[in-house]
């Protein structure tokens, strides 16, 4: 059960309730534990994620962290608005073969007009694999 702040948009709600977080979270095994503004936490099984070495992939690393950042500015910029990413960078720091990663997003900067998250990948026992920045654009969403 994903944890929700209890004045989040509706159409966000259902749109976050019939698409899973979207296509590639749910292929790649996202599982949302908490949503916010502010904080958001979600996890991602490293089996199904690994490239040809054996490692989790990099590209995963920042999946995870764009889900996490998108939601997140999504939640920020309320009804009628939308966030657009528009920047992301990410530092491995530590590999990971097997078990889950868990990534953490904090809020830095809450704008009228950008949102700036800082999410950091964890393993099992705590430790650091990545860290993920990622700037969004809010917009509002054009009349019908």
């Amino acid at each position: 059960m994903v944890i929700l702040p209890p004045d989040l948009d509706p159409e966000l709600v259902a749109r976050l309730g019939e698409s899973g977080g979207g296509e590639l979270p749910r292929r790649m095994g996202i599982e949302f534990l908490e949503l916010s503004a502010t904080h958001s936490v979600a996890r991602m099984p490293v089996e199904g994620n690994r490239q040809v070495v054996g490692l989790l992939h990099g590209g995963a690393h920042v999946v995870l962290g764009e889900s996490l950042g998108s939601i997140s500015s999504a939640i920020h910029a309320g009804p009628g608005r939308y966030a657009v990413g528009i920047e992301i960078n990410a530092t491995h720091s530590r590999s990971i073969t097997e078990g889950w990663v868990t990534g953490t997003c904090t809020a830095l900067v809450l704008g009228r007009t950008l949102c700036t998250h800082e999410i950091v990948m964890t393993d099992d026992d705590g430790r650091r694999l990545s860290t993920v920045r990622m700037t969004n654009m809010l917009r509002d969403r054009a009349a019908d």
